[in-house]
């Protein structure tokens, strides 16, 4: 209307315009106020009907329970968490609900509860059978039930710190442990997700804390926490009631049966026993049945069933135990004898099975020599048909044998040895068993090979002789890396036409300034003797290496 001049008549309508668009604002208010009121209870008597339901699943799962503690204490179990933490949840929620109306009404919690709300019974979910008071809002009674003010701020927070982030995290955290029980492909059906897609009426991106709570009237807040309640136990019933599903409520029923033997070891060393047990499948545990064995058939018939030996069934398992006394393959067959429920006539099921008694026997494998070296760390592997690793025990004649972090062993020996044999027995059911026992043969450490820059004999250009700076002494074609001679001694020796020309006795295995002297020195042709090369071993042992002569080049 700007932009000319208004006569009083065109300003009286536009202001009644005004009036009539705030009264029909004011009416569509209170109508939607009323209908938040209408659902809301809708939801609370929802709630109240849910709950006692929840409780009969509960009474029945303990129930169930109760007649067959084996059978139903792991599901139980998880249904008495489901329940603790359901009744939790609800019990924060309940307490944000009393918070909100306090705050909105500017009181204490005490006083709220004492003018809103009403005590009403309700059944007592951790326990059955008796009823507990939960406080109700009379959300009409609330003069506050139209503002959102304090709602707002309570909920939200200037900074999204407010109450409904704590609530949505919680949220979060029980919806994962219900699908962690009835399965991530029930994500949908379960809700309570905080983490959806969420926009408002502009289509600008809101968090669900945001959606739900922000400049939401006192009496949206309370029906949408009720709403929250019963989608929480609406999945606490989804959760139990997938637990249920896993056991039944009568007894075990069968309709086919055979017979299942599962031994222990289908391979077992002399003077072990063969154990395995014979499971009958869809088996009644309150029904005993009767089991005929007999060794050394392929069937039970009418003509060996005499012979046969009679063993009888515990929660329906059988247990069988045979010595392992003859070496070769074993057979056996049984027949299981048991009534039919339904026209108590004696039926039998046959089964058979076989295994193996091996003699026992040891593999002792060198990993690199078929000897054992004095002195030295010798890798050894130890293993046996049949046994695990971490059974077998090893001893050694002479020395000692140590085990390592990779379940190998090392095997050392000393010096004046000439052989050693290594033993090893197994600790089976209790008991030792030798495994049996290989000798080794026990020979010294073979002596390095002196060497000046690669060579022990030969033509050698001076300047390459003045670089090499030392004897270097080197395990040739010998496994064990780690293992090194240390040179201690030396002499040079050379002709210098026919005087001869010596350096006495060079500690160590580095070219002194005499020897560098000679080297330099040294005409073409004239050869050079390395001598009385001493080295070190390892356990303190010296050995007299090879000479080296060189040539000058």
């Amino acid at each position: 209307m700007a932009g000319y001049k208004e006569t009083p008549r065109q300003k009286m309508i536009g202001m009644l315009y005004l009036v009539l668009t705030a009264l029909l604002a004011l009416n569509v208010s209170k109508d939607i106020l009323d209908a938040f009121l209408v659902v809301n209870e809708s939801m609370v008597s929802t709630n109240e009907s849910f709950t006692s339901k929840i409780v009969s699943e509960y009474a029945r799962f303990e129930n169930q329970y109760n007649m067959n503690p084996a059978k139903v204490e792991e599901y139980w179990k998880q249904a008495q968490e489901v329940r603790r933490r359901t009744v939790e949840l609800l019990n924060y929620i309940e307490d944000i609900q009393l918070e909100v109306v306090a705050r909105s009404e500017r009181m204490s919690k005490e006083e709220a509860l004492t003018k809103f709300f009403d005590m009403r019974p309700t059944p007592d979910r951790m326990n059955p059978g008796q009823t507990i008071e939960k406080p109700q809002v009379r959300l009409a009674d609330v003069p506050s039930r139209d503002k959102y003010d304090e709602a707002t701020n309570f909920m939200v927070g200037q900074n999204k710190n407010g109450k409904a982030y704590e609530l949505g995290q919680k949220l979060e955290d029980y919806r994962a442990f219900i699908l962690g029980i009835v399965g991530e492909q029930y994500a949908d059906k379960i809700g309570l997700n905080t983490k959806g897609r969420y926009t408002d009426a502009t289509g600008t991106p809101q968090d669900w804390q945001y959606h739900n709570f922000f400049h939401t009237i006192l009496a949206a807040n309370i029906t949408i926490l009720n709403k929250i309640m019963t989608e929480i136990k609406n999945a606490e019933f989804d959760a139990i009631n997938r637990l249920y599903a896993n056991i039944s409520e009568k007894d075990f029923k069968f309709d086919n049966i055979s017979a299942k033997v599962i031994p222990r070891s289908t391979y077992i060393l002399a003077g072990q026993n063969y154990e395995a047990e014979v499971l009958v499948a869809a088996y009644d545990s309150k029904t005993n049945a009767d089991v005929r064995v007999l060794r050394g058939v392929d069937r039970i018939t009418d003509a060996n069933i005499g012979s046969a030996q009679v063993v009888r069934s515990q929660n329906g398992v059988v247990k069988l135990s045979f010595p392992g006394q003859n070496i070769g393959p074993q057979r056996y067959a049984g027949i299981i004898e048991m009534r039919d429920p339904a026209t108590q006539e004696l039926v039998r099921y046959p089964f058979s099975a076989d295994y193996i008694v091996a003699p026992p026997s040891l593999t002792v494998a060198p990993l690199k020599m078929n000897i054992l070296y004095a002195g030295l760390k010798n890798p050894i592997s130890l293993s046996s048909p049949g046994i695990p690793a971490e059974q077998i025990v090893p001893s050694i004649s002479v020395g000692k044998i140590t085990k390592k972090a990779d379940g190998t062993f090392d095997a050392e020996v000393p010096v004046t040895a000439r052989t050693a044999t290594i033993s090893a027995v197994a600790n089976v059911d209790g008991r030792s068993l030798p495994l049996g026992s290989f000798e080794f043969r026990v020979k010294q450490v073979p002596s390095p090979v002196a060497k000046i820059a690669d060579m022990t004999d030969g033509q050698i250009d001076r300047n390459r002789l003045l670089a090499a700076r030392a004897i270097i002494p080197e395990m040739v074609d010998f496994d064990f890396s780690d293992y090194h001679f240390e040179i201690v001694s030396y002499e040079l020796t050379t002709y210098r036409g026919n005087e001869l020309q010596r350096t006495g006795t060079i500690r160590g295995n580095v070219f002194t300034e005499p020897v560098l002297n000679i080297i330099r020195n040294a005409a073409r042709g004239q050869r050079l003797y390395f001598e009385r090369i001493q080295a070190k071993s390892p356990d303190g042992g010296m050995r007299t290496l090879n000479p080296i002569n060189l040539e000058i080049n």
